[in-house]
């Protein structure tokens, strides 16, 4: 039980993730450094360490966990004793771990290498809006296979071109590169596809991204233009911009 209680407090000081700690190292390249390079304390058992690794990652693959020496016998030992919950084939995290959403996201890339992060998803993770979408939006491109998790849970949307190609942004989250929308093409995204993100959705994540200064108008009304969608999102650009 000891061993639960210390996992459970080292979750809770696990640092939380934003954009804002990620820095650039290249055009379309983002790097979190929260997320790299994390110190697992030094551990005695293959439980210890088994539980020291999941209060610090809140989703393991089972392969992950081989790689630091974690035996199929102490999984499976743990998973019967409780301290451990298997949530879709080869996938474990604590019992009372709460998932994630951006380590989730990274989950989904290394999953669906050729997706990318979409729609609401993305929208979330750019912090433009306070809905966090139970499924994780993934663009495929129109021919794409569609692709099937057990978890975490997806919603795969088909992007045509350009709108599949374009627009793309790289970040590093624990040590994987996921490709998710900008904020200027996941905003046109969202007034493009008004049967999948309502227009109040799509006004707010607007209004967010100029309050907080995350786009400038310049660029919001290039990704209008560029992405089919002036008519429909230049009028709220000017209203929501009237006043300087």
């Amino acid at each position: 039980m000891g061993h639960r209680n210390d996992a459970h407090a080292l979750h809770q000081k696990r640092v939380a993730y934003s954009p804002s700690a990620c820095y650039k190292t290249s055009d379309n390249i983002y790097l979190c450094p929260r997320f790299n390079n994390i110190q697992m304390p030094a551990s005695r058992s293959q439980k210890e360490k088994l539980l020291a690794y999941m209060a610090m990652h809140p989703l393991a693959r089972s392969r992950d966990l081989a790689k630091i020496g974690i035996a199929a016998t102490t999984l499976s030992r743990a998973v019967t004793e409780g301290e451990l919950m298997r949530v879709g084939r080869g996938l474990y995290q604590l019992p009372d771990a709460e998932a994630d959403t951006n380590m989730t996201l990274a989950e989904v890339a290394k999953r669906v290498p050729n997706g990318i992060i979409c729609m609401m998803s993305a929208l979330a993770f750019h912090g433009l809006t306070d809905q966090l979408p139970r499924k994780v939006w993934i663009a495929i491109g129109a021919k794409d296979w569609a692709p099937k998790l057990d978890y975490p849970p997806i919603r795969p949307v088909r992007f045509r071109e350009p709108y599949f190609s374009e627009g793309v942004k790289t970040y590093g989250i624990g040590g994987t590169l996921v490709r998710i929308y900008s904020i200027p093409k996941s905003i046109a995204d969202a007034f493009r596809n008004p049967k999948l993100v309502d227009r109040s959705v799509a006004v707010e994540c607007l209004k967010s991204a100029l309050t907080d200064r995350k786009a400038s108008p310049a660029e919001l009304a290039q990704a209008a233009d560029t992405y089919g969608v002036a008519k429909r999102m230049r009028p709220y650009l000017e209203a929501l911009t009237a006043n300087g």
